[in-house]
């Protein structure tokens, strides 16, 4: 499988970084399937840290004795998982897939975490938002299912 992650750098050896911010599925490694999403990432974090959009490109290698949790749908398993995530929880997973809390969806969390709005609101507002995908490495053994293709600049 083809996997892309967008940064204002080319990306040859990913590193899972623990950040001030925590993010849909805990701390990681973030790529996904969708190249115009990772194209995104990456005019996004050019902007907000400087240098230029950057899109590195992975081959994933499935290795069955990692732990992988796939979600498939936006749905209360996932609403569950994300809001424990971005409120500082960990996970024992090596790989999680799934859809992604775009700016608009992490509003919508975050009314949900405030008690703001019920798990079935959230619901019906997420249901009519543009389908993404993020596939994310956690551990090591994870980080060494992926090998590095390339990289290229916008």
């Amino acid at each position: 499988m083809i996997l892309y992650h967008g940064s204002n750098i080319v990306v040859s050896e990913p590193e899972i970084r623990m950040t001030k911010y925590t993010k849909d599925f805990g701390w990681g490694f973030y790529t996904t399937e969708l190249r115009r999403q990772a194209e995104q990432w990456a005019v996004r974090r050019a902007q907000n840290f400087g240098g230029v959009p950057c899109v590195s490109t992975f081959q994933y290698e499935e290795n069955p004795s990692l732990s992988v949790r796939v979600f498939d749908a936006v749905d209360g398993e996932w609403l569950d998982f994300v809001a424990a995530c971005r409120n500082g929880g960990t996970h024992p997973y090596d790989i999680v897939k799934g859809p992604m809390a775009d700016d608009v969806i992490w509003d919508y969390v975050r009314d949900y975490l405030e008690g703001s709005i019920s798990k079935a609101a959230f619901m019906e507002l997420a249901r009519f938002r543009r389908p993404t995908q993020q596939t994310t490495f956690h551990t090591m053994r994870a980080l060494a299912t992926l090998r590095f293709l390339g990289g290229e600049t916008r």
